[in-house]
This record gives C-alpha cells, structure tokens and sequence, in this order.
C-alpha cells in the first residue's frame, strides 16, 4: 500500500498523543500510606530501643513501682473511643452530613485532647517522683516512645481542627474528603501503636 501524498503547499498535520488523564488526588492515599509506613519505622525502632534498654534501671525503679495501669486503661479507653468517634465521622461523610461530621470531629478532638492531657499528668507525676527520662536507660527508652506518640496524636489534633475550619468554609468537597479520610487511617495507625505500647511497656512491664 502506497504512502499517503501531501499535495505541494498543503499544510501537515501532526496528531500529538494525549496524555492519560489522572483524577485529581489520584496519588494522595497512595503516598500518605508511604508516609504511614515510614512512621511504622520509627516507631519500630523506638520499640526495639525499649526492648533493649528496659532492664536498664541503673538500681532505680522499674515499671512495677512507677505505673499506675488504672490511669494507662483510661487513657487507652479514650483513645479507642475517639477512633470509634472518628468512624461516626466518616459515616456521616459519606452521607453528605457535613454538620454531623464537625460534631463528631469536635467530639474525637476532645478524647484525643482527654488522651494527651492524662499522658502529660503522667509524665509530670513520674519526673515529680525523680524518674524523668536522664534518670536510666528504661526511663530515656520510655519517654522516647511514650512522648514521640503523644506528639503524634497532638499533631492529629492540629490537623484534625484545620480540617474542620476547611470543611466549615468550603463544605464537603472532593479535597476536604480525601484529607479527612488521610487523617482518618493516621488516627486508626496510632490507636494500634498504642495498643502495644499499653501491651509492651505497660502491661508487661508490670506482670514481670
């Protein structure tokens, strides 16, 4: 079969190839989950750093002489609620319900805020009693992965009242739905961090 001819002086047409079209946010769970999955890092290697250093008393007290687990099990019990709160936040997502959904984010705030609140009696009782983190290797291990997720949940409450202002201004549109739903898998992420802290350091630590 012949080559099409191109009469002299007729101008050429050239077909670029579009571009497949990506939906906008397509990428955004795909690397929060990367992001996620560096955190799991970092706290594993806080884990690993308390295993090895919690027999590190330097002849000062252990875990069963400082926790105090009915604290530890309320403060466990606020942080479990708050997820539970966050799904009703998500459900009422989904149907639309964008004044729902601000109340429970409002509501999920506030356990998360109960939650740092009693971690942070905690610590000031421990360093009033003289076990703050120089006092031993088991005391720097334990602030180091006690504190690094309490900041982790105090950052998920900052994101979560920006997410709120967000919603409020502009509604339940695609971006807000999306950084509600990235927030939401961060949330879930640091209940389960805490359940093996509450597993590893605490209940552990006081049965040995």
């Amino acid at each position: 079969m012949s080559a099409p001819v191109h009469a002299p002086g007729a101008p050429v047409e050239f077909h670029l190839r579009e571009e497949p079209h990506h939906p906008e946010g397509g990428s955004t769970h795909l690397g929060f989950w990367i992001y996620l999955m560096s955190d799991c890092l970092i706290f594993a290697v806080l884990f690993a750093t308390y295993g090895a250093l919690g027999g590190s008393l330097a002849g000062g007290p252990g875990p069963r002489d400082l926790f105090d687990l009915p604290i530890v099990a309320l403060n466990t019990t606020l942080l479990l609620i708050s997820s539970i709160t966050y799904g009703f936040a998500m459900l009422a997502m989904y149907q639309g319900d964008q004044k729902n959904t601000l109340k429970w984010l409002a509501i999920t705030g506030a356990f998360g805020a109960g939650f740092v609140a009693v971690e942070l009696y905690e610590f000031a009782h421990l360093i009033h009693e003289g076990a703050g983190p120089q006092r031993s290797g088991f005391l720097s291990a334990f602030f180091a992965l006690v504190g690094t997720h309490g900041l982790h949940v105090t950052f998920g409450i900052v994101w979560l009242i920006t997410l709120m202002v967000q919603v409020r201004r502009r509604g339940l549109i695609a971006a807000n739905q999306r950084r509600i739903s990235c927030l939401s898998l961060f949330w879930h992420f640091l209940d389960l961090v805490w359940i093996g802290v509450f597993t590893f350091v605490y209940l552990l630590g006081v049965l040995r």
